[in-house]
């Protein structure tokens, strides 16, 4: 049975996961070639950043690079949800928790190394996550900074992140002036209205990492059976591993991101999972467009789902295409 599962990027945000498409990639030490690592020391000698970017790509290795306990709250369309957070690294390799404190008893922990922006291609090279996420954002949003405010009884600074289309959502974001840490974000849909929102109310003992950090391994795309037929600019495929108990092997799971945003494909036969209504489901702030299609002689379930404008995901189910006999997958 396949279940929708709502991103995971608010609910770790101060975890180091807020903005990176790529996931956190559990691996072994000898997998990570020599050289692919960033010594967290390094932010000490960095000036204080001048630019929005700048201080966006802060907050990424700042994410990565500092361990640190924190309270939280969640406001959504599902109410408002308190979380405890926590965030460490050992031997180079991350590890984070979100415990929520009411309602169901929830707990998610991920560890794992930096992912990276793209799948390896033949020669190419794919650049580690904040680095290559802070180019990548530059040319699909527009980036601004904006004063200083006081949240969770820190100084921080706010930065505007707008979508350059109407096919993204934007981000207000509110970075802890000493650290670089994000302290609350609100995510707006594509009328400017904010839909959820979330805060550290308590950031406990910040502390900078003593070492290095290491990055995932270059990895190969898989030979997918389908191709997708249209994507909102700046949508790469992302290396992660989305295999999952959850479901069997004939369900397929892909994410696609422009590094801020990101959209889960869902691509199975009908007879492999419970079939859900075709149409646009809501899931607090995410949708989840569902499609009932032939595709390669047989019937199956698309869905694809995301924090992004409805039409966008409705657009990604209707496109895909299967793959004729003999053609060569897309990266």
């Amino acid at each position: 049975m396949m279940r929708l599962i709502r991103p995971r990027w608010t609910l770790l945000m101060a975890a180091g996961w807020l903005l990176v498409g790529p996931s956190l990639q559990a691996l072994a030490a000898e997998d990570v070639p020599a050289g692919d690592s960033f010594d967290c020391r390094d932010l000490q000698a960095r000036p204080s950043p001048e630019s929005a970017l700048e201080w966006f790509e802060l907050s990424l290795w700042a994410g990565h690079c500092y361990a640190f306990e924190a309270n939280a709250v969640r406001i959504g369309h599902d109410g408002v949800r308190t979380l405890a957070l926590s965030h460490d690294i050992r031997d180079g390799v991350e590890r984070g928790v979100a415990r929520f404190l009411d309602g169901p008893p929830m707990v998610f922990e991920r560890r794992g190394r930096i992912g990276r922006l793209s799948w390896a291609g033949e020669g190419g090279d794919a650049p580690a996550s904040p680095v290559g996420i802070a180019a990548h954002l530059d040319s699909l949003y527009r980036l601004q900074l904006g004063g200083e405010e006081r949240i969770a009884n820190r100084r921080a600074r706010r930065l505007e992140i707008s979508p350059l289309d109407s096919l993204r959502f934007g981000h207000r974001l509110w970075l802890d002036a000493a650290t670089g840490l994000p302290l609350k974000q609100t995510l707006l849909d594509e009328t400017g209205r904010v839909v959820e929102t979330f805060q550290l109310t308590e950031l406990q003992r910040p502390r900078l990492h003593e070492g290095v950090i290491t990055l995932d391994r270059r990895r190969e795309p898989p030979d997918d059976p389908w191709r997708i037929g249209w994507l909102p600019a700046g949508f790469t495929p992302q290396p992660v591993d989305t295999r999952s108990a959850r479901h069997g092997d004939q369900v397929a799971h892909r994410l696609y991101s422009d590094g801020l945003s990101t959209l889960s494909l869902f691509v199975s036969p009908v007879e492999e999972v419970e079939l859900l209504a075709p149409g646009l489901h809501r899931l607090g702030v995410s949708h989840a467009a569902v499609r009932h299609r032939d595709l390669g002689g047989q019937a199956r379930q698309v869905v694809v789902m995301g924090e992004l404008p409805p039409r966008v995901l409705l657009r990604v189910a209707d496109t895909l295409e299967w793959r004729s006999d003999g053609e060569a997958a897309a990266p």
